[in-house]
């Protein structure tokens, strides 16, 4: 489980790690879990996890499968299962999502769009005529 720390992240877990030192410009497309802790800008895509470590700060438009924020995003993120604001995060954009969390001390400056399950059978209809009961 992630917490308030980046620390905390199980590496073991994570598939690929980008540095805090690093700097990706460009589009980023991946399998797995990716944490990133350095400086990212363009695109990302996924149907994985995607961190946002603590220290990182990226500038992107993010469609990932979900993703955990503890730094800086700037940009529209679409993520089909779910969104986490960490309190040390801080979004600048749109977010289009089913289940969000925001916790207490977290920044979100932007809109947000609530969006179906993908994974959730839907309700049957109801019949036009009521049922009768014997």
């Amino acid at each position: 489980m992630i917490t308030q720390s980046v620390k905390k992240v199980d590496r073991n877990e994570t598939e690929t790690l980008l540095s805090q030192n690093s700097t990706f410009e460009g589009k980023l497309t991946f399998n797995g879990t990716v944490l990133i802790e350095g400086k990212v800008s363009g695109e990302i895509f996924s149907q994985d996890t995607l961190i946002i470590g603590k220290d990182a700060i990226v500038e992107a438009q993010i469609d990932v499968g979900e993703v955990i924020i503890l730094g800086k995003v700037t940009g529209s993120i679409q993520a089909k299962r779910s969104i986490e604001i960490k309190s040390s995060g801080h979004v600048t954009g749109d977010l289009t999502v089913s289940s969000l969390v925001i916790e207490q001390g977290a920044l979100f400056e932007g809109r947000s769009t609530m969006t179906k399950p993908t994974n959730t059978p839907q309700t049957p209809p109801r019949p036009d005529s009521p049922t009768k009961i014997k």
